[in-house]
């Protein structure tokens, strides 16, 4: 697959391209090792390369069935984005990660421990959540999906992790490693587990490892989080719209979206500013301008506000939404990121995680618009975002 930085990259009109394609969906004829179904946030990712940029797009959920954009062979052969029936983008699909065909000593198959997201090792090393199955699930959550699908297992063992970090950096290319969890009720929330999974993985492997779960009841825990090796850290607020946040993720309603920068504070002081991020999702219904606003605050004390799309996942309580215009995600991105660099943060100074991977968001595509002719051996190649008509 081509890498970013590809002259390819910086054709202008693929910007659109894609755009619309994360909004609509991609039809995809053999899914394989391309797609991730099921899991804990934003999910239904088609993982794929267009005209050498690496990108994720909703490729299992009803409304792609509409979408006039699709992934086949063409003529020649080769993978090919078509819109309908013409071909208007060359594409590439990953080929199977090759520690997918490993297994531990007691039998596990590799895959079923952590997945290979584009260059990113991830896992969720809980894959059961405290909530699931309860007034307080998370509506956009599909994190036990996979597991009743057969396709994970309910823990991953330190142990484990370490073994496939070790083999997908060496047989795959893995340069970072993001994991989550499901919440606990315990007053850590699951932090310390994910914890324990990071340092095992950062130890064997010396790749920087993301930790994502829930503000701890005792901040102290982002202390002990950091000095097991986890280098960067995400918080999900998920909406900065009171209203929205209570809808959608009641358990995060109640830390509140102050308790929210209660702990994002702690953890810039732990981790460094631009080292803790929080998702930012759009199209929930929620008020743009508190979500700006919102966002500007986080980047102030030096968070990072990762921000996408709402991909409904198949199975989960939201999965006959649909995802919002790619007009309106490209507005926010637009009022967001010029913010966001102007405190020195963007993806290329991200350690590890989703900040930093970009390939579900347009963010990074706003950034070539304003950073490439100032820092261009400082970030990678990207493509400006204009509006879809």
């Amino acid at each position: 697959m081509a890498q970013p930085g590809s002259p390819s990259a910086l054709q202008p009109e693929l910007a659109p391209l894609i755009a619309d394609i994360q909004s609509r969906g991609l039809r995809i004829e053999q899914t394989g090792e391309t797609t991730r179904v099921g899991g804990a946030g934003p999910s239904d990712a088609g993982m794929i390369s267009i005209e050498g940029v690496f990108i994720t797009a909703p490729v299992g959920a009803g409304f792609v069935a509409d979408s006039p954009y699709s992934l086949r062979e063409d003529v020649f052969g080769q993978w090919a984005i078509f819109k309908d029936d013409e071909r208007i983008a060359s594409a590439e699909v990953a080929a199977r990660p090759e520690f997918y065909d490993l297994s531990t000593d007691d039998g596990i198959p590799y895959w079923k421990i952590a997945l290979l997201h584009l260059d990113s090792l991830a896992s969720t090393v809980v894959q059961t959540c405290a909530y699931w199955g309860t007034d307080d699930q998370c509506t956009f959550c599909g994190i036990e999906l996979s597991l009743e699908s057969g396709n994970t297992i309910p823990a991953k063992r330190p142990e484990h992790l370490a073994e496939v970090a070790v083999a997908a950096k060496e047989l795959d290319g893995a340069v970072d490693i993001t994991l989550t969890t499901g919440s606990t009720y315990g007053p850590d929330k699951g932090a310390l587990y994910v914890g324990r999974c990071a340092e095992a993985m950062h130890n064997a492997s010396g790749l920087p490892v993301e930790a994502q779960f829930e503000p701890p009841d005792d901040l102290d825990v982002l202390n002990r989080v950091h000095d097991m090796g986890v280098s960067a850290v995400g918080m999900h607020v998920e909406s900065f719209d009171p209203t929205t946040l209570a809808e959608i993720a009641p358990p995060k309603a109640r830390t509140g979206i102050e308790g929210y920068f209660t702990a994002w504070e702690r953890a810039v002081e732990v981790f460094g500013e631009g080292q803790v991020s929080t998702y930012v999702i759009l199209g929930l219904g929620e008020d743009p301008d508190l979500t700006v606003a919102g966002c500007k605050r986080a980047i102030d004390i030096g968070v990072y506000p990762f921000i996408v799309p709402l991909r409904p996942v198949p199975g989960s309580l939201l999965e006959d939404l649909l995802p919002p215009d790619a007009r309106y995600t490209e507005s926010i991105y637009r009022q967001v990121v010029p913010y966001l660099l102007e405190r020195g943060i963007g993806s290329w100074t991200v350690s590890a995680g989703c900040a930093r991977c970009q390939a579900c968001s347009g963010m990074s595509l706003i950034e070539q618009e304003l950073v490439e002719l100032s820092a261009p051996e400082e970030t990678r190649t990207l493509i400006p975002v204009r509006s879809v008509d």
